[in-house]
């Protein structure tokens, strides 16, 4: 039976003692349940949003556009500013931002201080998520405990997720919209508050390890682009001008970094950081599970409001099981099945359960049943509880304590890159579907259920290709021969 891959031995900082780990870790739950609670709780106030404040359709797209194209662009540099000036005033300060612009967010009353509001928090969230996983890293380094540690705060991502569905419904059912921002305020108060004591201080790397303003440059503007490309594909068309102008011009710019890092004296990303095929592999697999699981967490809201007519708190109630497992999977069995099965082969055994997820939605009915046609897939939901854990610990497994802000970006902006494949190439087949099927006479319940059908169905594609790529690309570790070290993630026979 294969054993748990080894992981990097990295020096715990010098103010990490006992219990002071966990509390350090509660922080950065904390934080992470804020953006990740703010990023789903927005999307089901969004009528209300648009009725309040006179949004066009077009416009109103930009509420999320525009936290993700801040959010996405900002990961890998705000990661390596965190290994140079210290990742404790990195996530501070994105925390502070994310804070004070929910405020504004909350208190907007035009489009224009919304759409701001939002690419503050973007900024903000970017700052904070982008070092989160490099300090907790640095603070668990024994194997087990990272597995348990990496539990914790993958749970608290699934978790917040799915309870910003129910408390966007909620919240917005029984009071306004704003609220939905108003709530991060004290939750944010709470984590900066106990972050002083809690997270152990790092001074990084200083000046004098260089600052590769150009790099940095390039790829912001390059990711910016990029994304901002993507997210509107579902407005220009994959072929318009548009697209394939401004994605070229991503392309140039993305390619223009990499050069620039095999040359500069301090590049911003080292490239040795991507000879590791365990962080490699698990940033490609990443992505395409991402986007794969757009098709879950949205288009199976939509299906169920659309199609079967749920309100906004029904739905969120609807997807509750589907949280409700994947936290009893990742708290209570993801670390145990790490350490005795190996990341990897608890990595496929979830990417398996998560395809059958997919499949099934490919069968859905226009009239369906909750507990024969739903309620499966929630349970099968577990298979994310299992993946993500194993991802992330292989996504992190080779960083060294200098370089791990830059990893924590670096999976972190994978991450955000899946995420928005998966709104742009799968909403645009099911809604290019959608529109095929009504022209051919059918029913809207009929034809939106049919589009959906195209998208689950690409969706389980993209996990099978995630599989095969985890499945030959992260090899398990074998042991070293005596008195030879082990180079990497992976040691050559």
């Amino acid at each position: 039976m294969p054993a748990a891959p080894a992981l990097p031995s990295i020096a715990p900082l010098p103010r990490e003692r006992g219990r002071s780990r966990w509390a350090a870790l509660g922080v950065l739950a904390t934080g992470m349940l804020m953006t990740v609670l703010d990023g789903s709780i927005v999307t089901v106030a969004m009528p209300a949003i648009q009725s309040d404040l006179g949004f066009s359709p077009a416009g109103l797209s930009w509420v999320v556009n525009a936290y993700l194209i801040a959010f996405g662009s900002l990961l890998l540099l705000a990661g390596r500013l965190g290994d140079l000036i210290g990742r404790k005033r990195v996530f501070l300060a994105g925390t502070g931002v994310f804070t004070a612009a929910s405020l504004l967010a909350g208190a907007a009353a035009s489009p224009a201080v919304l759409i701001a509001a939002r690419f503050l928090q973007g900024v903000g969230s970017a700052m904070a998520s982008a070092v989160s996983l490099g300090i907790l890293v640095t603070l668990f380094t024994e194997p087990g405990e990272r597995a348990r540690a990496i539990a914790v705060f993958s749970f608290t991502g699934a978790a917040g997720a799915s309870l910003g569905q129910v408390l966007g419904g909620v919240l917005t059912d029984a009071l306004d919209w704003h609220w939905i921002f108003f709530i991060n305020l004290p939750i944010g108060l709470a984590a900066l508050a106990f972050a002083v004591p809690a997270l152990p201080a790092d001074r990084g790397a200083g000046r004098k390890a260089g600052a590769d303003v150009l790099g940095a440059l390039l790829v912001t503007a390059g990711l910016m682009l990029g994304i901002y490309t993507v997210v509107k594909v579902e407005e220009y068309g994959w072929t318009s001008a548009h697209t394939l102008g401004l994605g070229a011009l991503a392309a140039v710019l993305l390619a223009a970094f990499v050069a620039r890092q095999a040359t500069a004296a301090a590049p911003l990303m080292p490239l040795r950081i991507l000879r590791s095929r365990s962080v490699f592999g698990a940033n490609l697999v990443q992505v395409l599970m991402v986007a794969a699981l757009f098709s879950f967490q949205i288009l199976v809201a939509l299906y169920l409001q659309k199609v079967l007519g749920y309100g906004a708190a029904e739905t969120g109630l609807a997807m509750l099981p589907a949280a409700a497992v994947i936290g009893a999977v990742s708290l209570g069995v993801s670390a145990r099945l790490n350490a005795r099965f190996g990341e990897r082969n608890v990595l496929l055994a979830g990417l398996a359960l998560l395809i059958g997820v997919l499949g099934w939605l490919t069968r859905l009915p226009v009239h369906a049943n909750y507990p024969v046609d739903l309620l499966p897939v929630m349970l099968l939901a577990a298979g994310f509880g299992l993946a993500l854990p194993a991802l992330t610990t292989l996504g992190m497994s080779d960083a060294g304590g200098e370089d791990a802000g830059l990893a924590s970006g670096l999976f972190n902006t994978t991450q955000q890159i899946g995420m928005a494949l998966g709104v742009a190439v799968l909403s645009t087949l099911a809604a290019s579907r959608t529109d095929a099927l009504l022209a051919d006479g059918r029913s809207r319940a009929e034809a939106l259920t049919g589009g959906y059908h195209l998208a689950f169905t690409v969706g389980a594609g993209l996990l099978v290709v995630a599989f095969a790529i985890a499945f030959t690309v992260l090899r398990p570790r074998r042991e070293a021969p005596a008195g030879r070290k082990a180079d990497g993630h992976v040691i050559a026979a």
